[in-house]
């Protein structure tokens, strides 16, 4: 705690100079860009190419007068390491894709103009070793984080002295690599995970993927998806003891109902994953719903209920616990939960 609030001291102090792009009249975000772009000392040249080649909904967002956004701007000496780490050709092949230089893009960026005391005042709520998941226009989270030298955006960190850049529709934060979002997709990451000679997670999991229907690996692969995934970990599995397991596993519909029960596919064509953020909004609006929200799982005629505990966490089916949430995937999100949910019948 005493180190956030030492670091917020010193971005206030830091932040009280003005950055030499601001204006006294700031214009938009993608004004401010174009200036530092074309300034005697360029700072967002290569993020202004990036934005001119990706799709014009980008330029438009950060051109949008009435808009309210926050930037996280990479320097061009962000780019030109990025460059060097993926090879001069697979850096021109991504400036060349469209879809997936917007993709990096909107990643870069969140809704509302979030300033930097801002941030630190959210870490410090969070506590030690807290951190802000925080939803990008892209749609996947970035992990926000307090470090010994100050504030990192996922693999990034912020430059204090180039924060708070105020524009007329938000505000741009400047950091000192490229973030990227997630290409894995959830049955990708479970493998690896499982694969970890450290760490190792979800190795029971993946056993269960793979004994169950094919159907269910297949879905979990499927890159045009979004998924919301409740992922036991390997304690939770091995709480239902070593015999129940083995006979869950050689039973293939039992495994894969119970699979399908861990799974929320969307709701409909715009219907996108379920993050943390969402359930506890929906379980502290006014209207709430009594008794729990209600969810409805791949397996049909199946639901899940969220509701609030006495510490205001968010549990499941009354008992289970989500501890790790808004893993993000390149087919939706998985979240990490400490018991196995069976179905009622």
């Amino acid at each position: 705690m005493r180190k956030l609030s030492a670091l917020l001291i010193a971005l206030l102090l830091l932040v009280a100079v003005v950055p030499a792009m601001a204006q006294d009249a700031p214009g938009t975000i993608a004004d401010i860009v174009v200036a530092s772009a074309s300034a005697e000392t360029p700072e967002f040249s290569t993020l202004l190419a990036a934005v001119q080649a990706a799709d014009p909904a980008v330029l438009a967002a950060l051109s949008d007068a009435e808009g309210s956004l926050t930037v996280f701007a990479p320097t061009d000496a962000a780019f030109a390491a990025l460059a060097e780490a993926l090879g001069a050709e697979a850096f021109g092949a991504v400036l060349a894709d469209q879809a997936a230089l917007t993709n990096i893009l909107l990643y870069h960026v969140t809704a509302g103009a979030v300033m930097s005391a801002d941030v630190l005042a959210g870490l410090e709520a969070a506590g030690e070793g807290g951190k802000l998941s925080v939803k990008t226009l892209q749609g996947q989270h970035i992990d926000v984080m307090a470090t010994e030298g100050g504030v990192s955006i996922d693999d990034a960190n912020l430059v204090l002295e180039m924060v708070d850049i105020e524009a007329s529709n938000g505000v741009i934060h400047v950091i000192d690599a490229v973030i990227l979002p997630e290409s894995r997709t959830i049955a990708e990451i479970v493998v690896e995970s499982a694969g970890d000679m450290e760490a190792p997670e979800f190795a029971t999991l993946l056993a269960a993927v793979q004994a169950a229907d094919p159907a269910v690996l297949e879905t979990l692969s499927n890159a045009d998806l979004d998924l919301t995934v409740f992922a036991p970990t390997d304690a939770a599995f091995a709480a239902l003891g070593e015999e129940t397991i083995n006979a869950v596993l050689a039973d293939q519909a039992l495994l894969t109902s119970i699979l399908l029960y861990h799974v929320v596919p969307p709701a409909g064509d715009d219907a996108t994953s379920i993050d943390f953020a969402t359930v506890a909004a929906a379980l502290t609006a006014d209207d709430a719903p009594e008794g729990g929200l209600d969810v409805p799982t791949a397996l049909e005629g199946q639901s899940l209920n969220f509701s609030l505990d006495m510490d205001g966490n968010a549990v499941i089916n009354g008992s289970v616990m989500i501890v790790a949430y808004d893993i993000d995937a390149a087919n939706g999100i998985i979240h990490v939960i400490d018991a196995v949910l069976l179905p009622p019948q």
